[in-house]
């Protein structure tokens, strides 16, 4: 096994057509271990939260073809604890995990940590991944390769996540949820649709609105405080390099809720291998009367089914309304492992 360490943009970027064709066949394919949005998100060092972060990609090849990634950045810490952790790690990005093919797993993962253990070039002391599936076959490799070499390994559970399975029929969805929100998603949309002012919603797919409705999208989620303070400068520059990637490589969601032509609600997805991914959403507080939220992701969920999406994934948080539109809880894990 040959291994490689990345650690400029331009090495990576070099590897973006086998890094995506690898992620492909991996065991988590999942939008956020996606070459574009990881080098979207690495550009803003994850929207400010990490701005002394060093790249530290790690590449295996077998007969020179690339059967293993892992998309790391080290950091010294406040301690000053060299840490190697996840790209795409922590707030904004609500899955991760290495990229590698299940048949290749386990002798990727044993080559990395031996790769680790010599004087690897990214010196450290600790390994701090979140947000890995909680079902990721990873888990157990990890933990293997660490007590192989006498590291101490912790797991915990990090974060719920709330996916929706769906049944390809709007009815039938309706029909498995909680009795009582069926019927309040139905007459809230209903109200809608018989409101004085005339309500309607889409999903963009005109290229020439993409910045338009981009800074629209943001204008609504800054009406909610906690959104607001959220969205620093560099953050909003990686939530507009974010959309930039996933619409040019075809799996931006970014829909509306307009009332009598002013946006009253808006969802930023991504509709990404047969699945929706919810990654966020703001109101006009002006329009709370109508429910512009449920309404629209009542739509949404009706175009959904009707597309064929396998899961309505609400991802991280256990919010309310995520239960009442059906998600059931699952978990995203942490890892930790110190050498």
């Amino acid at each position: 096994m040959e291994i490689c360490f990345i650690n400029t943009t331009s090495e990576m970027d070099e590897l973006a057509d086998e890094w995506n064709n690898l992620l492909a066949e991996s065991i988590s394919d999942v939008p956020f271990l996606r070459h574009e949005y990881l080098s979207a998100w690495w550009e803003t060092r994850g929207g400010g939260e990490w701005e002394n972060a060093e790249l530290a990609v790690v590449t295996a090849r077998m007969d020179g073809r690339l059967i293993g990634i892992a998309p790391l950045f080290r950091l010294v810490d406040a301690s000053g604890e060299a840490t190697l952790m996840l790209l795409g790690s922590i707030e904004i990005s609500d899955y991760l995990d290495v990229i590698v093919r299940e048949q290749d797993l386990a002798e990727f993962t044993s080559g990395l940590f031996d790769f680790l253990a010599d004087e690897s070039p990214a010196a450290w002391r600790n390994l701090d991944w979140a947000n890995l599936p909680e079902d990721s076959a990873s888990l157990a490799a990890l933990q293997s390769a660490a007590e192989k070499h006498g590291w101490e390994y912790k797991q915990e559970q990090f974060s719920p996540v709330l996916p929706v399975k769906l049944t390809g029929d709007f009815e039938s969805y309706l029909a498995g949820i909680d009795k009582k929100q069926r019927h309040e998603i139905r007459r809230k949309m209903r109200r809608a649709a018989e409101y004085e002012l005339p309500v309607s919603w889409y999903i963009l797919e005109d290229e020439s609105r993409l910045d338009e409705d981009m800074q629209a999208f943001l204008k609504l989620m800054e009406n909610d405080p906690d959104k607001a303070n959220f969205l620093s400068p560099a953050m909003r520059l990686q939530m507009v390099n974010a959309m930039r990637a996933a619409w040019r490589s075809g799996w931006l969601q970014l829909a509306f809720l307009e009332v009598d032509g002013q946006k009253a609600a808006g969802y930023l997805n991504f509709d990404y291998k047969g699945r929706i991914w919810v990654y966020n959403s703001g109101l006009d507080q002006r329009y709370l009367e109508l429910s512009p939220g449920w309404v629209l992701l009542g739509h949404l969920l009706q175009w959904a089914n009707e597309n064929k999406r396998s899961v309505f994934d609400f991802m991280r948080g256990d919010e309310s309304y995520k239960v009442k539109f059906g998600g059931v809880k699952r978990f995203v894990m942490r890892v930790k492992v110190r050498r």
